[in-house]
C-alpha cells in the first residue's frame, strides 16, 4: 500500500477509535462525513478494527453501536538472563506495531530503557510488565520487587533522605553504575512520554510533558509499593512529537550532540523549607558542572535568601565559568535576590583597562 494511502487509512481508523466512546451510535456516519468517503468504505475500516480486536459491534440494524476496546497484555519475567529487546519483541511489539512511527519509537525507547534499569539496578529476581492499549492512550508499566529506586540512589550517593535522591534523579546524568550507564534513560524517557511516574514505597514522582514539570508526593494516588519500584509510562497514540525533538532540546551540535543541558526544578529541593543557606544552594548545585547549560526553574519558590542566591549566582558562576545558569519563572522577590547577587559579581570584577585613545567622550 502506498505510504500516503496507508497514512490516510491510519488517520481514519484512529478517528473512529477516538470518537467511538463519546459517539457510539454515530461514529460511522461522522467518519463518512468528515473524510468524504462512502459508508461502505467506513464499514471496511470498522471491520479491520474489529478483526484487530480494537472495536466491538453491539445491537443490530438501526440500533447498532460501536464500542472501542482496550487491549491488555501482562506477564511476569525472571530477571536473570533477561534481554530487554527480546521482551519488547514478544510482549509489546504485537500490540504496538501499528502505531505511528514517532510514537512507536518513543514506546520502544522507554520500554527498553526502563526494563534495562530493572535488569541492571533493581536487585530484583522478577519483573511484572503490563502493556495496555486503548484508542486514546498507550500505557506501559513495570513493577520490580527489588531495593527501590529512591533507596538505592540515597544509599549509593550518600544522601540524607529520599527527597534528596529524587532531586538528584531529576537533574539527569545520575547512575549508580557509571561504568555501564550514562544516567540518561530516565531523564529522556520522562520527557518523551505524556506522563511518566515512579512509585517506590510511599513516595510518588511524576513528570507531565505538557507542563514540563515534576510532582512529588509522600502519599501516592494509588496503593503504596511495599517492595521495589513501579514505573508507569503513558502517551497518546496520536502524539506528534518525536524522540529527536526531545534529544535535540538537551543536546548541542557543536558538542557532537552530547547531553549537556538540563532543567532543574528548584522547588523539589526545598520541601516547604526556606531556601536561605549556602549549604542548600550547594545541594542544588551538586553535579551541575557536568552540564554546560542549566535552567533553574523557580516555580512555586516564594523567596530565597541572600546567601543562597550569592552562592549560586556569584560564587558558583565565578568558579564554574563554563556552566551557564539561567533562572526562569522566578517571582519578584526571588528575581530581586538574583539580581542582587549578580550585581555583586559585577562589582567584584576588575574594572576594564582603558587603552590610550579609547577613553574619548
Amino acid at each position: 500500500m502506498p505510504r500516503t494511502r496507508a497514512r490516510k487509512t491510519q488517520i481514519i481508523r484512529d478517528y473512529i477509535l477516538a470518537e467511538a466512546p463519546d459517539h457510539p451510535d454515530e461514529v460511522a456516519t461522522m467518519a463518512a462525513r468528515r473524510f468524504r468517503i462512502t459508508r461502505q468504505a467506513v464499514n471496511r475500516h470498522v471491520k479491520a478494527l474489529i478483526d484487530a480486536g480494537l472495536l466491538r459491534v453491539e445491537g443490530r440494524t438501526q440500533g447498532i453501536t460501536y464500542v472501542a476496546l482496550a487491549r491488555k497484555r501482562e506477564e511476569t519475567f525472571k530477571v536473570a538472563g533477561l534481554q530487554e529487546h527480546e521482551v519488547w519483541d514478544s510482549l509489546a511489539l504485537p500490540m504496538l506495531s501499528d502505531l505511528n512511527e514517532n510514537v512507536h519509537g518513543i514506546c520502544h525507547y522507554g520500554f527498553t530503557e526502563m526494563l534495562n534499569n530493572v535488569i541492571d539496578h533493581s536487585e530484583s529476581d522478577r519483573v511484572l510488565i503490563k502493556v495496555v492499549r486503548t484508542p486514546r492512550e498507550v500505557e506501559i508499566t513495570l513493577h520490580d520487587f527489588g531495593v527501590g529506586i529512591f533507596d538505592k540512589i540515597q544509599r549509593a550517593c550518600g544522601l540524607e533522605n529520599k527527597r534528596h535522591a529524587i532531586f538528584e534523579l531529576t537533574k539527569g546524568k545520575l547512575t549508580t553504575d557509571p561504568e555501564r550507564h550514562t544516567g540518561e534513560g530516565i531523564f529522556f524517557t520522562s520527557r518523551m512520554f505524556d506522563s511518566f511516574a515512579i512509585l517506590s514505597g510511599r513516595v510518588y514522582l511524576r513528570h507531565v510533558r505538557e507542563q514540563n514539570d515534576w510532582l512529588v508526593a509522600d502519599e501516592a494516588p494509588s496503593e503504596p509499593v511495599s517492595r521495589g519500584t513501579y514505573v508507569a509510562l503513558k502517551i497518546d497514540p496520536n502524539s506528534r512529537h518525536t524522540q529527536n525533538e526531545v534529544f535535540d532540546r538537551y543536546q548541542s551540535e557543536q558538542d557532537d550532540y552530547a547531553f549537556n543541558r538540563t532543567r532543574v526544578s528548584v522547588g523539589l529541593a526545598h520541601h516547604n523549607e526556606a531556601l536561605v543557606s549556602r549549604s542548600q544552594a550547594k545541594r542544588i548545585l551538586a553535579r551541575l558542572d557536568r552540564f554546560k547549560e542549566v535552567v533553574l526553574d523557580f516555580s512555586d519558590v516564594p523567596e530565597i535568601g541572600p546567601s543562597f542566591a550569592d552562592e549560586i549566582f556569584r560564587v558558583y558562576r565565578g568558579s564554574h565559568p563554563k556552566v551557564s545558569i539561567v533562572p526562569m519563572k522566578a517571582n519578584e522577590a526571588v528575581t530581586r535576590m538574583i539580581r542582587r547577587a549578580q550585581s555583586a559579581e559585577t562589582e567584584a570584577s576588575p574594572s576594564p583597562s582603558f587603552e590610550p585613545g579609547n577613553n574619548k567622550k
